[in-house]
């Protein structure tokens, strides 16, 4: 039985690693010509055999009412005119983006974001769907089409629709089972409300759903999660995500309603993961990367094994790196050599796109280090391993010279059996896998400026 009290010490503030830079570094200096500039340039860039594909990502942002636990960029209204405005406002994003970037690229991934996306009724989603396959015509045929699912708002209709599109991925929030955890994060949905709405997405022959769980949220303990889990494997999703609830009270209002002291303690948060692993082991799911469990015979598993997956903002993929490119408010783009982010108050939205320039409010423009240091970090990330050798060929550095301050901070955790250093690399153990952010956040060259006290993240633990 592993103490988790020694490894209290290790909840600390830090980013979640979604990105290198992290978002705390993207300037408003990254505008609109900048991002002009960033697209042009990765139009040019080739992959080994063929232009670099695209992922796309839309984030439709209105929910009907709040989750608290809710960290997204939500609009929340119940009014149906809102939506048909926005889903124009699409429509002009996009023809602004045909002028500024080859869109006849590979589409490899297209996700569906929120927000709620299903609160959108079947014929808003097709005009969305629709929209955006006439902007991008080249979808692989391989891509993955994803959604995220709001089980209180999924019908038949709207599921005949992905259907049709060709969408082969769905993701259900699912939160937690526990009537009285569900009761203080203001999300009430039964096993068999989401039960049935697994069941109309089998009909469909959608034959990836992935599961949205979160620990640390209040009331949960060891034993409420261990009969959540239980639920969730009589519903057999085939990939689960468990996310550790970011407590931001100061970025999003909704989590001050949270009981901040019926919050797990970091160590009974180690304790419900440490027991969340094994139990997924045993019924058939391996951890992928930090927070990803998927059944071995997932395309995902096979990935993790050989040290292949990468993570960009719609999850983890098998598809190799991709450029995102983020629509709609609010929506994240990723380059080779850039991140941007469009505006999150719909004023400013729109007021950019009816002055004809893209909705830009902020980015980056990576370095070359950044872009080592990216690689590392997303590696232990994607991997919660790292091989020395392929940093190496691909930067033509020696790693152990370049990172031998990284690689000297990392002998505490070796001290702790949290991580192994070799010749060859850095491999986590199981219970470091469970602590990568820490790990990770020994290369962040970004991180180490700010002073501990003044770091304004959501606990690592």
């Amino acid at each position: 039985m592993i103490d988790f009290k020694k490894f209290v010490k290790y909840s600390k503030s830090g980013p979640r690693y979604t990105s290198y830079p992290t978002a705390v570094e993207f300037s408003p200096k990254f505008d609109y010509n900048a991002l002009k500039d960033s697209l042009k340039r990765n139009d040019s860039m080739d992959c080994p055999d063929h232009k670099l594909p695209l992922s796309l990502y839309v984030h439709l942002p209105f929910c009907r009412s709040a989750c608290y636990f809710c960290g997204c960029n939500v609009i929340y209204t119940s009014k149906e005119d809102k939506k048909d405005r926005y889903i124009g406002y699409l429509k002009k994003e996009l023809e602004i983006l045909k002028k500024h970037m080859h869109t006849e690229r590979e589409v490899v991934q297209f996700h569906f974001g929120g927000g709620t996306p299903t609160f959108f009724d079947a014929k808003q989603l097709g005009q969305v769907i629709d929209l955006i396959k006439m902007a991008f015509p080249n979808f692989a045929s391989n891509a993955e089409i994803s959604c995220e699912i709001d089980p209180r708002h999924f019908s038949r209709e709207q599921m005949e629709v992905l259907k049709k599109s060709g969408f082969n991925r769905l993701s259900f929030g699912v939160q937690d089972f526990d009537e009285k955890v569900q009761e203080a994060v203001h999300r009430n949905q039964s096993v068999d409300f989401v039960g049935r709405s697994v069941e109309l997405a089998r009909e469909f022959g959608i034959s990836s759903i992935n599961f949205d769980l979160i620990y640390g949220l209040p009331f949960q303990t060891y034993e409420t999660f261990e009969q959540t889990l239980k639920k969730v494997i009589d519903l057999s999703p085939d990939r689960l995500a468990v996310f550790n609830y970011a407590h931001v009270p100061w970025m999003k209002k909704t989590m001050r309603k949270i009981d901040e002291t019926a919050l797990p303690t970091p160590d009974e948060k180690l304790r419900i993961l440490e027991h969340t692993i094994g139990f997924l082991d045993k019924e058939g799911y391996k951890m992928i990367g930090m927070d990803h469990f998927a059944k071995t015979s997932d395309e995902l598993y096979k990935a993790s094994i050989e040290g292949q997956l990468r993570r960009n903002f719609q999850g983890y993929t098998t598809r190799g790196f991709s450029q995102t490119i983020g629509i709609g408010l609010t929506g994240i783009g990723e380059g080779v050599d850039y991140y941007t982010q469009n505006y999150k108050d719909m004023q400013n939205y729109e007021k950019a796109i009816d002055n004809g320039v893209l909705p830009v409010e902020r980015g980056v423009k990576l370095s070359d280090e950044d872009i080592i240091r990216k690689e590392v970090i997303m590696g232990l990330m994607n991997n919660l391993r790292l091989d020395f050798k392929n940093i190496e060929e691909k930067f033509h550095i020696k790693f152990q010279e370049y990172f031998a301050q990284e690689l000297e901070s990392l002998k505490e955790y070796e001290g702790t059996d949290l991580v192994s250093l070799t010749d060859k690399g850095i491999y986590t153990t199981p219970t470091g896998g469970m602590l990568i952010r820490n790990i990770a956040m020994v290369f962040d060259e970004y991180l180490q400026k700010i002073p501990i006290d003044q770091r304004r993240f959501s606990k690592t633990v």
